[in-house]
């Protein structure tokens, strides 16, 4: 009965996914947290399903011609070891997944809502970047290169304790930094760079024992499909009413998970 409950949570958040873009991570991760599991095995299992259902994007894209992989290059050259080195310190520096459950659990939290955070303000960050003169705009496009490294180091960490922020966060500083992008190559490039992170982060999760495999079969067997059949339906359905709806419960989770 589980697993056919867990196949279903699969579906739901797939199709969601499809219909919003809005990453696996910041509705499967509470979705599981919810269900009881531990904020360990519930951060590593979301890391490898969202590795694997965003594989295949990735694929479309570059058959598309729509990934810079020069930026996606760079955010990884910043993300990529600073997370192996968080999954090193969780190894070396905590006894037990129980000692550092607090720490994933109240990361997941600050993450949930800086996410939504991202997701009701995306619209206004290009148009932020358009009426910027001087010298900030001048900053932002000389040291863009520096600065993506930078930010990626920061989402290599943040998206290993808490599964949260390739996407959403990913998305927010390719429009900041490299705003002359169009939005298919920002969703290219975007998701480009978070295969990869999500891939490592997860693999130093299942080193850590902190991956349900169970769990994530039946996920992605529900997942997999909805995710393709949300995409189809994005187009008939108004985002600009289910973006909010789910920026309001990702806060509300957030405030959840960091405050209690």
């Amino acid at each position: 009965m589980d697993f056919l409950l867990y196949i279903l949570s699969g579906a739901a958040v797939g199709l969601a996914v499809g219909l919003t873009g809005v990453g696996g991570g910041s509705l499967m991760t509470p979705l599981l947290l919810l269900f009881g599991f531990p904020a360990h095995i519930a951060i590593g299992t979301d890391l490898l399903y969202a590795a694997i259902t965003k594989a295949s994007g990735v694929i479309a894209h570059q058959k598309q011609k729509t990934v810079d992989w020069k930026i996606t290059g760079t955010l990884a050259l910043g993300s990529l070891p600073v997370s192996i080195v968080t999954v090193w310190l969780l190894a070396n520096y905590f006894p037990s997944p129980e000692s550092y459950a607090s720490l994933l659990t109240h990361s997941l939290g600050v993450m949930l809502i800086l996410t939504a955070g991202v997701l009701l303000m995306k619209g206004r960050i290009r148009k932020l970047h358009d009426t910027q003169d001087g010298p900030v705009r001048l900053y932002l496009e000389k040291h863009k290169y520096r600065l993506t490294l930078i930010m990626g180091t920061l989402l290599g960490f943040c998206v290993t304790v808490s599964s949260v922020g390739a996407g959403a966060f990913g998305a927010a500083i390719l429009l900041t930094l490299f705003p002359a992008l169009s939005a298919i190559r920002i969703i290219g490039t975007d998701l480009a760079h978070a295969v990869p992170l999500t891939l490592i982060a997860g693999a130093g999760h299942m080193y850590l024992g902190n991956v349900d495999y169970q769990l994530l079969g039946a996920l992605l067997i529900g997942s997999l499909p909805a995710i393709h059949l949300g995409t189809k339906l994005s187009s008939r359905l108004p985002n600009k009413v289910l973006q909010p709806i789910l920026s309001s419960m990702l806060l509300g989770l957030g405030i959840k998970y960091a405050f209690f």
